[in-house]
């Protein structure tokens, strides 16, 4: 069998590395290199599709940092240490404010941009959301239902579904999240939350094989407590088959990624799992060194697993 696309996405946190959508308003949709600060106009963003062959990894920036030249910083890091590496799609995905600074960091390179979240309007009298079609000028994909956005602003399956689908009508790529706190796994009602929020998400949506789902156990999430491989590729082997009964074949081309305390010395474990497509990234995507080391073990398990 044809081995999926991998996909190494980074995402950190609300103070570390983001991107914003809002300034694409804010600034007509110009993109702005901090370097030189000169101004792209028009250029086309993280357009590239990974072919049959390629993986991703995605790195989501949290928000421990708030300069912006810090941001702009990283994200160059992250284009210069993972330049080279083949058979994996890297995308980061900062806080929106960072958007386009860090899309203007990686442009020219293999490296994707994505939001953290998106709203489902288009456009209106919506206070602090990032409507989805700002966040298309500038990126590639968005995290959508992560458990940090279920736990603290109120997401629900419902929300997640409007989002999704919104997304998809902008032709940005959702990251949708799903995963069981550790109540619900000792309760022994991971399957349950893993098949009800899949259902749910994607209930009458049409999605493709470049969709992408993340399993995050909400457990495993900054706690150091990774999930092991065994225990990660049961979750997600049923997330596929609950996405089979959705979808139909398109289940077996859609990538799957486990997000959770990922490091570069548990990444070979994870990528090894049939089912497993890639890794969500979070605190370790906080230090370019970190990340591209992540990409690199994924991409040597891509190459000795073809």
């Amino acid at each position: 069998m044809t081995r999926r696309p991998v996909a190494i996405v980074g995402a950190t946190a609300t103070g570390k590395t983001t991107l914003a959508v809002a300034l694409a308003s804010a600034i007509g949709g110009e993109i702005i290199n901090a370097d030189s600060r000169q101004i792209y106009r028009g250029m086309d963003i993280g357009t590239a599709k990974p072919t049959a062959a390629e993986g991703a990894t995605a790195r989501h920036w949290l928000v421990d940092c708030i300069d912006p030249d810090e941001q702009f910083t990283l994200a160059r890091g992250v284009r210069e240490r993972s330049a080279g590496v083949s058979g994996v799609e890297k995308v980061v995905c900062p806080p929106y404010i960072y958007l386009h600074d860090v899309a203007a960091a990686v442009a020219g390179s293999d490296v994707q941009v994505g939001a953290q979240d998106a709203f489902w309007e288009e456009k209106g009298a919506y206070t602090g959301e990032i409507s989805v079609t700002q966040i298309a000028e500038v990126a590639r994909y968005a995290i959508i239902g992560h458990s940090e956005r279920r736990q603290y602003f109120g997401e629900t399956d419902a929300t997640a579904k409007r989002r999704v689908a919104a997304a998809l009508a902008h032709e940005l790529l959702p990251i949708m999240c799903v995963g069981e706190t550790l109540e619900q796994r000792n309760g022994r009602e991971t399957s349950d939350v893993l098949m009800r929020q899949t259902r749910a998400g994607l209930e009458g949506i049409t999605i493709g094989s470049d969709f992408v789902i993340a399993y995050e156990p909400v457990w495993a999430i900054g706690t150091g407590l990774a999930a092991d491989g065994a225990t990660a590729e049961e979750a997600i082997r049923l997330i596929r088959e609950t996405l089979r009964e959705i979808a139909g074949d398109i289940a077996d081309d859609v990538r799957i990624l486990y997000g959770g305390s990922v490091t570069a010395e548990n990444t070979p474990e994870f990528m090894a799992q049939p089912d497993i497509d890639g890794a969500l990234v979070g605190g370790a995507s906080l230090k370019a060194e970190t990340f591209a080391a992540i990409v690199e073990a994924a991409a040597l398990e891509v190459s000795t697993s073809s």
